[in-house]
């Protein structure tokens, strides 16, 4: 068994067996001709099932041969330009080899003697995100799993500078349509189930500051301590930006904490054209960023960026088998000081390798393709009697509802999009998202994709009407 240790002794059959798997998976891509192939959970549920842990097949070939059957034909791939659905990007080849590089190597991001250079690289990386963000140089931060690990980390900060006594009275202000996250966070850190205090947002779908001033107003009426007020810059649902800089202005006029939710948004650091709608996030106390989002890196690849790194010391504990206290006096840098976590991938890895070959600009140029593909679907939504286009998208999100000419029975509208959702997935011809619009049911895109075409969004679209006028015609021959 110790051959399949990767070693000096194992080199050459370390780098067979990756390329194989390499080839596989670019095989695959090659011949992907839709993003899905429909298969059904009753289908492939027995496949994995009958699979017995305890006998293993003892050959890679024969390993990847069963992966095949029970999961590279049926992933959901990404790279696709008609999978239109969550948030989810193509990942660009640099980063995928970063990925290969530390898998193998394997670093462990917790402390010096564990990820000597890796560690240097991370905080280079973190420096570099928060001179994007506009901080000064007292700035610091972390990677993270995820925007969901970020925010709880960035709450956590907050309920902490808050310093009160009764963890009843905290109160978090975010705009009704923020990450659900922050809600989670709220649980996770002992608040209590008022704790978060949704705003209004406007036809826009970002936060109303009047709404906002008000809440913060009433809190202080009923002596309760709004410990911090979380900004989106990219709603997962619409993909809006709330105003950041009157937003700011209300924090600093209350001495509040402000977060700023940049998980999907912080692709426009990058940006060559839209930097301007990120106005105002210099002003926030801490930023969450995802670059598996809107920076095309594989999952996980995330950050917590802070204004001030003393913050940051609310999450710094001392064990001596791993970071003593005498190592502060060493200047020996050690991540885990400032992480929610303690053994940590050396993620940070991907997006060294995607700057150092493509640069900040190639990235931006990527992130400004789909922003603008959002645009020219949006004029053709608009302009489609077929369909109901919520708002004017900010970055690269399109919300939508199929409306029928002979239809206008609410619940059978959504049960029609609800259907055409379903019927495109389990035909595997495009991958599109639904959410919520005033208790009725939208369908979403969410392009990330620069291979995305108008003509793939024309055809989707085509796709969807198809399958919900099939519906409703079979619906209307029941009801006869």
């Amino acid at each position: 068994m110790r051959s399949h240790l990767l070693n000096d002794l194992t080199a050459e059959h370390y780098r067979r067996s990756v390329t194989e798997g390499v080839e596989r998976v670019a095989a695959r891509l090659a011949t992907t001709d839709r993003p899905f192939t429909g298969v059904t959970v009753d289908a492939l549920t027995p496949l994995i099932d009958g699979i017995d842990l305890d006998r293993p097949l003892h050959d890679t070939t024969a390993v990847l041969d069963e992966l095949e059957d029970v999961y590279l034909r049926d992933a959901v791939y990404f790279h696709h330009p008609r999978y239109l659905a969550h948030l989810n990007c193509p990942v660009v080849i640099p980063a995928l080899l970063g990925e290969a590089v530390l898998s193998a190597v394997n670093s462990s991001l917790d402390t010096w003697d564990q990820s000597a250079g890796g560690t240097l690289i991370e905080r280079k990386l973190i420096d570099w995100t928060a001179a994007r963000i506009g901080f000064g140089k007292r700035a610091d931060g972390v990677f993270t799993s995820g925007g969901t690990q970020s925010n709880l980390q960035a709450l956590l900060l907050a309920r902490e500078e808050a310093k009160a006594d009764d963890l009843a009275r905290l109160r978090i202000l975010t705009s009704e349509v923020s990450h659900f996250s922050v809600q989670k966070s709220a649980k996770l850190l002992g608040l209590g189930p008022d704790a978060v205090v949704s705003v209004p947002v406007g036809a826009d779908k970002r936060m109303r500051t009047v709404a906002l001033a008000r809440a913060l107003e009433r809190c202080e009426r009923e002596g309760l301590v709004p410990m911090a007020v979380v900004a989106t810059a990219g709603t997962t649902d619409f993909g809006s930006i709330d105003p950041l800089p009157e937003i700011a202005e209300l924090c600093e006029r209350h001495g509040v904490w402000l977060h700023v939710d940049a998980a999907y948004g912080c692709g426009l650091l990058a940006s060559l054209r839209h930097r301007d709608r990120l106005a105002g996030i210099e002003r926030a106390d801490s930023v969450t960023v995802d670059y598996h989002k809107s920076f095309f890196q594989p999952v996980s690849s995330s950050a917590l960026v802070v204004r001030d790194a003393a913050a940051l010391g609310h999450v710094t504990y001392h064990a001596d088998y791993l970071n003593p206290r005498r190592t502060v006096g060493e200047r020996i840098p050690n991540q885990v000081d400032k992480s929610l976590q303690t053994t940590r991938r050396f993620d940070a890895l991907k997006l060294w390798m995607t700057l150092r070959t493509m640069g900040a600009d190639g990235i931006g140029a990527l992130f400004d393709e789909v922003c603008e593909l959002a645009r020219e679907g949006w004029r053709l939504l608009a302009a489609d009697p077929r369909y109901d286009v919520v708002v004017e998208p900010s970055l690269s999100t399109l919300v939508f509802r199929y409306v029928p000419s002979t239809v206008t029975d609410p619940a059978e509208i959504d049960r029609a999009n609800l259907h055409a959702r379903k019927a495109l997935f389990a035909s595997g011809d495009a991958v599109v998202a639904g959410t919520k619009v005033g208790g009725r049911h939208y369908l979403k895109f969410t392009l990330l994709n620069p291979e995305t075409t108008t003509d793939d969004i024309t055809a989707v679209l085509d796709l969807i009407a198809g399958h919900a006028e099939q519906y409703l015609g079979e619906s209307l021959d029941r009801a006869s």
